[in-house]
C-alpha cells in the first residue's frame, strides 16, 4: 500500500536576491547609485516565491532577524501583479506573487524592520513577460479566427 509523502517547503534559490554588503566611501569621493535590483521575468500565470535577503544589513548581530515586512507593488491597478503573501524567516524576506500584465515591469518595495530596530527599504524591479505563448511577428499571417498560420517546423508564415 503506498504512504502519502510528506513534504517540506523550501524557498525556490533560482530567485533569490542579496542585499549588497554596505561599502565604506572615502572622504572626498562620490558614491555611485549601484545597479537597480532585479529578479529575473515571470509569465502573468506563474504564481512563485520570491527572495530577498538582507543578511549584510545585520551581520555581527547574530540575535537580530526580521521583524515586520510592508511590501507595495507600483503599478497597482485591477489584473496587475499580486502579492498573495509574505513572510519572513530570519533574515530572509519571502513574498508569493501572481499575476501581471505582459510586458510591465512592476517595482516591488520592500519596507523592512528588524528587531534591533534597523530600517532597509529597497525596490526590486520584476519584469512580466507573456513566456508560456510566444508572440508572432506583426508581420505574420493571421486567420478570421485569430490563429497564426505556421509552416511545417512551427515557424510563423509572414505577408
Amino acid at each position: 500500500m503506498p504512504t502519502i509523502a510528506s513534504h517540506v517547503w523550501r524557498p525556490s534559490s533560482a530567485r533569490i536576491l542579496y542585499l549588497d554588503s554596505f561599502i565604506p566611501v572615502a572622504r572626498g569621493s562620490a558614491a555611485m547609485a549601484p545597479a537597480p535590483l532585479s529578479w529575473p521575468a515571470k509569465d502573468p500565470a506563474d504564481v512563485l516565491d520570491y527572495q530577498f535577503n538582507v543578511a549584510s544589513a545585520v551581520v555581527g548581530n547574530d540575535g537580530d532577524a526580521i521583524c515586520t515586512l510592508d511590501v507595495s507593488v507600483n503599478p497597482s491597478a485591477p489584473g496587475d501583479l499580486n502579492l498573495d503573501r509574505a513572510s519572513a524567516d530570519g533574515s530572509c524576506a519571502v513574498l508569493w506573487l501572481s499575476g501581471g500584465q505582459a510586458g510591465t515591469v512592476y517595482a516591488v518595495t520592500l519596507s523592512i524592520t528588524t528587531l534591533n530596530g534597523r530600517v532597509i527599504q529597497r525596490s526590486v524591479l520584476l519584469p512580466v513577460l507573456s513566456l508560456s505563448s510566444p508572440s508572432a511577428p506583426a508581420t505574420a499571417i493571421v486567420t478570421d479566427q485569430g490563429s497564426t498560420l505556421i509552416d511545417q517546423n512551427g515557424t510563423p508564415v509572414l505577408i
